[in-house]
């Protein structure tokens, strides 16, 4: 068995203190890591620099998907409380969502006096399916339950972060292209863009959108011994005309985060400009169409950490990452960004 396939390859020590809880202050000022993946040889700098190692003629793909206010408190009708995440929508009255606390099917779980959820089904992986209800026991299709969020609900942030959501989180864990509410995990590259980079990045490079609506599966860690035996989440995705022509161009393209890769490399598997996504990218799946990646430092034994892996090699991208906590960088979502070049 080859060292690529067994999941503790992955692994890897980092000190408590290394996990981000904060974001740096302005967004740009993260320090970003550089890899140069010809010649192996490795840059420090700050994140607003970044443009002094994105070559010039790659177009820039970025994701526009917007995080949404997914986790909700509340109690079943038999009192007991209860939390519940919204992984993704499944159709326009149907959602997947996590639930903490013991519930059945047909369980009613009230959120305040004009929302409710009652749960229509118990799937294996431990997930359920909800529907959502206002006073008057009318269904509610998601725009207006995204009102019912912003109301209610709160940022869902990591579980590694340890603590409760800010009214600065609202902000912080968005990014400033931010477009299109589905998310319920910011696409982490994205948060080191402040409004003034963007707009330079606009300025100086083609650059196109993609969207593709996290879910709460690009938390799971990949439990199974072997990484092909592991169950890859499907996210919605949507590339508009413009990305697409882009795609299937010859151009070079930089993509910001893991879920514009995926996103893309789906595409370019299948042809399929919308649908869901649930291709996993490691160093026996390799990309075959982004060549350049701007990512963040990710959990041990995680799909994301993989997918880095499926551009640089297992090697490499440990050396690279022990060098990341040697040089005490900042990981995780809120913490500082790797480009792969």
């Amino acid at each position: 068995m080859s060292k690529e396939l067994k999941t503790e390859s992955y692994d890897y020590t980092l000190p408590p203190e290394l996990i981000a809880t904060e974001p740096a202050e302005p967004r740009d000022s993260a320090r970003l890591l550089v890899v140069d993946r010809k010649s192996g040889k490795v840059a420090h700098t700050i994140f607003s620099d970044i443009f002094s190692f994105l070559p010039q003629e790659s177009a820039i793909i970025y994701n526009n998907t917007k995080v949404i206010k997914a986790r909700l408190f509340g109690k079943k009708s038999s009192g007991g409380k209860i939390e519940l995440l919204i992984n993704k929508q499944l159709d326009a009255n149907r959602y997947n969502v996590l639930i903490r606390g013991k519930v059945k099917e047909d369980t009613q779980l009230i959120f305040d006096e004009n929302l409710y959820a009652k749960v229509l089904q118990l799937c294996d992986d431990g997930s359920r399916v909800v529907s959502f209800y206002d006073q008057n026991d009318r269904l509610i299709k998601f725009e207006e339950l995204l009102q019912h969020l912003d109301r209610l609900g709160h940022i869902p942030l990591p579980p590694y972060m340890q603590r409760e959501d800010s009214k600065e989180d609202e902000k912080n864990y968005q990014p400033v292209f931010a477009k299109y509410e589905g998310a319920v995990a910011a696409p982490t590259a994205s948060l080191h863009f402040t409004d003034k980079l963007f707009e330079k990045m606009q300025q100086n490079y083609t650059t196109s959108p993609i969207t593709l609506h996290v879910g709460a599966g690009t938390f799971k860690p990949v439990e199974a011994d072997i990484i092909t035996d592991h169950p890859m989440h499907s996210e919605y995705y949507d590339i508009p005309l413009q990305t697409k022509k882009i795609i299937d161009s010859d151009t070079p393209i930089t993509a910001i985060g893991t879920t514009v890769t995926r996103t893309i490399e789906y595409y370019a598997r299948s042809g399929k400009p919308f649908g869901e996504c649930d291709l996993f990218l490691h160093p026996k799946n390799k990309p075959i169409r982004v060549n350049h990646l701007l990512t963040n430092f990710h959990l041990p034994k995680s799909t994301l950490i993989m997918l880095v892996s499926s551009f640089l090699g297992i090697e490499m991208t440990m050396k690279v990452y022990n060098l990341a906590i040697k040089e005490r960088y900042r990981f995780y979502s809120y913490g500082d960004a790797m480009l792969i070049i």
